[in-house]
């Protein structure tokens, strides 16, 4: 067998076995708690007859579930998509900033006009927009250094971090919605919650899907980009403006998660390849487990407490970032 049809064999035993631990792992998180079903009995609860058990693991334990899965797959993918147009390895939305930038604006519309709820992820995407857009005009410098992004990206990350933690001090830590959004707690969401999300999510999918071929050509050096007939500068801010979306619209229903962006797309580019017609679909499966497993972990590792999703992801992605960081070329010297 040749070296290409092992790598495609690889990459087609990746997403059925990806494919099969998210459906596991769906429906073990489905059962862990005080209620457990059977698989017929919640398939008959779902679609036949009402079950008290199930009725109440639909109301409470489906939308986390669904958002967990949603926001991790547009996390995944807003990572690929600004390592696509950064060229930058270590990019993602919660180191270079855009999470915190999303985070604020939520928070602070979620303070102080409530009445706003169903336009928070847009204002989020607003905000999202902002730190992007000063991550990428402070990094400039006769071009874009992957390290200036990563230096600019932490400053302009832990401002409105400190913004975002700030606000939530003021309102004395009791507003839900701004404490779930600071500190990335998905408990308390419900159904409204998930009909915020999944409009957003699906286009800003469904774009990424739509681009994938662009970002495999934005890989290539930019004038071999522009010999192909590709309008560089402007295909790097649509896809950063899809990358935002996803990356905002996340932050603002299931709060800053970091490192996500990054680990998915680095593990996915060893099991299918850095074709980003294949990373791009394999990071919307691999995202979505990850963080549906961090926010299951989080959910029993101290049960009856629960320890924040985005906090797992944290002490997992910190030495996973630090590996990557010894590892890379680019910031060898």
């Amino acid at each position: 067998m040749s070296r290409k049809k092992k790598k495609q064999a690889r990459a087609v035993l990746s997403f059925v076995v990806m494919a099969v631990l998210l459906v596991g792992l769906f429906f073990a998180a489905v059962n862990i708690g005080s209620l457990k079903v059977s698989f017929s009995e919640l398939l008959r609860g779902l679609f036949v007859e009402r079950i008290d058990n199930v009725a109440t693991i639909w109301d409470l334990r489906f939308p986390r579930i669904i958002i967990s899965m949603l926001a991790g797959a547009a996390i995944a993918v807003s990572g690929v998509l600004f390592q696509a147009v950064l060229k930058n390895p270590l990019a993602d939305p919660g180191i270079i900033g855009i999470s915190s930038g999303a985070s604020f604006v939520a928070v602070l519309i979620t303070a102080f006009a409530p009445t706003l709820f169903f336009f928070i992820p847009l204002f989020a995407f607003l905000g999202g927009v902002l730190a992007f857009f000063l991550v990428y005009s402070l990094s400039w410098k006769g071009g874009l250094s992957p390290l200036r992004i990563i230096l600019v990206g932490v400053a302009v990350n832990a401002m409105f971090t400190g913004l975002s933690n700030g606000l939530n001090s003021m309102s004395g830590g009791n507003m839900s919605g701004v404490a779930s959004i600071v500190n990335g707690n998905i408990t308390m969401k419900t159904w409204d919650d998930v009909q915020t999300l999944v409009p957003y999510v699906i286009v800003g999918l469904v774009l990424a899907l739509v681009f994938c071929g662009t970002c495999n050509l934005l890989s290539l050096e930019d004038k071999t980009a522009r010999s192909l007939g590709v309008n560089v500068n402007t295909m790097r801010i649509v896809i950063s403006l899809i990358a935002v979306l996803l990356a905002s619209i996340s932050t603002a229903v299931a709060g800053a998660i970091s490192f996500l962006g990054l680990i998915v797309p680095h593990i996915g580019r060893i099991l299918v390849g850095s074709d980003h017609r294949a990373l791009i679909p394999f990071s919307i499966l691999f995202g979505a487990f990850t963080f549906l497993l961090a926010d299951t972990i989080g959910r029993t590792i101290a049960a009856p407490y629960e320890v924040s999703a985005s906090i797992i992801m944290s002490v997992v992605g910190g030495p996973f970032f630090i590996i990557l960081l010894r590892r890379s070329k680019k910031y060898a010297n």
